[in-house]
């Protein structure tokens, strides 16, 4: 018998949220961003690269999603805190070009930012908890 077991609730949420991101972020993208960009008067170059950025994030977020939950099921979580620790460096990495690029563009437009900011910090809170975490000793 397979005896299948959470040894990480950090890493099961952010794992299930992510790919609730991933969902919702290609949901959004496919029916109010990029059919917003697709009625404007936008080369055809530039809507394509849009296109798979934007596509990228929502792949990223459904990749990063999938090795979460894998994660939260390993009974040596030493063996997952590096994965768990350079997906972090990712998440900030890429909050800080969401900001940097803003802030460079349009510095007004920063408050449009704060939910996607919120949304990561959350992540990378729930991430270092869940690499913090000690095994459990046995009792006795």
């Amino acid at each position: 018998m397979i005896n299948i077991k959470v040894r990480n609730f950090y890493y099961l949420i952010v794992g299930v949220l992510t790919i609730l991101s991933a969902v919702t972020h290609a949901w959004n993208g496919q029916y109010v961003v990029l059919a917003t960009i697709d009625i404007m008067a936008m080369s055809m170059d530039t809507r394509t690269v849009f296109t798979y950025v934007w596509h990228i994030i929502t792949a990223e977020n459904l990749v990063f999603g999938i090795a979460f939950i894998f994660m939260s099921f390993q009974s040596e979580q030493s063996k997952v805190r590096f994965a768990a620790w350079m997906i972090v460096a990712i998440l900030f990495v890429r909050l800080m070009v969401i900001l940097g690029v803003t802030a460079i563009l349009d510095v007004s437009a920063l408050t449009d930012t704060l939910i996607d900011s919120i949304a990561i910090l959350i992540y990378v809170a729930l991430i270092i908890l869940g690499t913090t975490m000690k095994k459990k000793q046995p009792a006795g």
